[in-house]
Formats: C-alpha cells, structure tokens, sequence
C-alpha cells in the first residue's frame, strides 16, 4: 500500500498509518526555522518512504525525530532519518535492551517463546521485512527529559509530555500548540506485552483527563489517523462509560456489551467491539487478583 503525505493543518503534514505491516503515523511538524518529525517509523523502508514524499514539498529543514514510545513500529526507522532524537528516559532504557537482540525469524521466535517478544509483533516485523535483508539498527535517542520538554521551531512550539499508561510505561504525547494537534502515539491503546491485552483504571482513567485537558482541535492516534475535537471527546466518552460499566457489572460481558451499544445509540455492541470490551474485562480481574 502506498499511502501519500496528507495536509493537516498549516504546518503539520502526516503519512497515514498502514495496517497491513503495522506501519503508524508519521508528522513533520514545521516551523519558521527548523522541521521536527513525530516517530520514525517501523524500518528503514518506511522512514525513506516519509522523507522521500516530504521532499516534494517546500519545508525548513528537519533537525530532530521526537519519539512517542519505544515500541519497534516508532523506532526502526532512527537510522535512516539520522537525526538527533528526542526520547523519554525509559524509552532509552528499553532501546538499550533491545540493541543486543538479534532479529532473524529464530531469535525472534526464541523471544516468544520466553515471553520477550509477542507473536502480534514478530508477525509484523515479519511482514515489514519479507524479501529483504533484516539489517535492523537500533539508534539511541540523543536527547532525553523526564516530565516534558519543550522545542521551539520558530514560531511553532512543540511540547512533549510523558504520560504513561498501559501500552506503554514511556508513552508520550507530541503537542503543537499552534495548529491545536495533539498526537497521542499509542497511548490510549491497552498493554499488548501479556497473555491477554488489557486496560487497567489505575493507568487509564488519570491518562483520559490529561489528553482532555489538552486545547486541541485534532487528535492523531498512531494507528488511526485524526479524530476532530468532537470525535476525542466522544471515544474518551465511550472508554469512560466501558470502564464503569466494567466495574459495575463486575466484567459480566453480555451486560457490558448492553451498556456500550446504549452509549453508541446502537441495537447491539457491534462485534469488533467485543475484543475491545475483553481488554476491559482482563483489566479489571487482573485488579481484583492484585488486592
């Protein structure tokens, strides 16, 4: 799939997420002076994809990659941007780890089988790879912060915020505060490194109050593309209402399930909302058991 550089606001331009190699979003947020790219996408055949279709358009020079997490869909790509990076300190510690690993189908094999690696992922980074040589590079970030730091690009500012949450311990946003764009990377997805993906209150309910507190007109999830204001509020919204609705039926699904076709004003809980709605229910015994 050959997906093309789209305009979103005046200053920001994203290449559109490809499902089918678990490819996310990637941005060039531009200023007056200087070019920041969000993540770096999941090789180096991806990341010459994005910077050979930024080349078509008249932009101040890209000087820094900001990355939202560490997870290898937002990071394969470092080496061939070859830029200065932009990094949460954990994201770094993780990329320390995974500089050491080798990346043929028996090593990664060998991973998920001792748990290091999920088969969601090593299937991808199969796909990505297919035909070609896996020469995978690990880059580390150059410039770390702890809380948020913020980049000025001349007259855009660019604010990036660790959050957290359970995808991700390192998970950031990418905040622009001119345009009103706020791209949440993965962060409101649930924890894929398990047995069984899942949502916990504890790290989901703080995380949804903090993107709402946000003054954003276009929320860009990594793996979705741009929801409007309305859209955001309206899926913050639905995880809200799925997370009560989990505590108060005690994870019973088919009343769950009740509950969110009611808050989506449908007959039913369409089916692919059924897996969604296990994530929940996961979470919440995983709690239970905890206490």
């Amino acid at each position: 799939m050959n997906l093309q550089l789209t305009r979103l606001t005046d200053h920001i331009l994203y290449l559109p997420p490809d499902g089918s190699v678990d490819r996310p979003v990637l941005a060039m947020i531009s200023g007056c002076e200087r070019s920041l790219i969000m993540d770096a996408g999941n090789s180096s055949a991806h990341a010459a994809l994005f910077l050979e279709q930024v080349s078509e358009h008249e932009l101040p020079p890209a000087e820094l990659v900001a990355l939202t997490h560490w997870h290898w869909d937002h990071v394969f790509g470092m080496d061939r941007l070859n830029l200065p990076s932009i990094a949460h300190v954990e994201t770094r510690r993780q990329l320390e780890i995974m500089q050491a690993w080798e990346w043929t189908d028996e090593a990664i094999d060998e991973r998920v089988k001792q748990g290091i690696e999920i088969p969601f992922c090593a299937e991808y980074i199969k796909k990505e790879f297919a035909g070609r040589d896996r020469d995978i590079k690990i880059k580390l970030p150059t410039i770390l912060f702890e809380e948020k730091l913020k980049i000025d690009l001349g007259g855009i500012t660019v604010t990036i915020e660790h959050v957290g949450g359970d995808h991700a311990h390192d998970s950031c946003l990418i905040y622009v505060k001119e345009d009103k764009v706020l791209f949440l990377g993965d962060a409101i997805g649930p924890a894929i490194y398990c047995p069984n993906r899942y949502y916990t209150d504890e790290q989901l309910l703080p995380l949804l109050d903090r993107i709402e507190a946000y003054d954003a007109e276009y929320f860009v999830t990594s793996h979705g593309g741009p929801l409007t204001k309305s859209e955001m509020q309206f899926e913050l919204e639905i995880f809200r209402g799925v997370a009560c609705s989990t505590r108060e039926h005690r994870g019973d699904r088919d009343k769950i399930a009740h509950d969110l076709a009611r808050l989506m004003k449908l007959a039913e809980c369409p089916e692919d909302e059924l897996k969604w709605i296990d994530c929940f229910i996961e979470g919440y015994h995983l709690a239970a058991k905890a206490e």
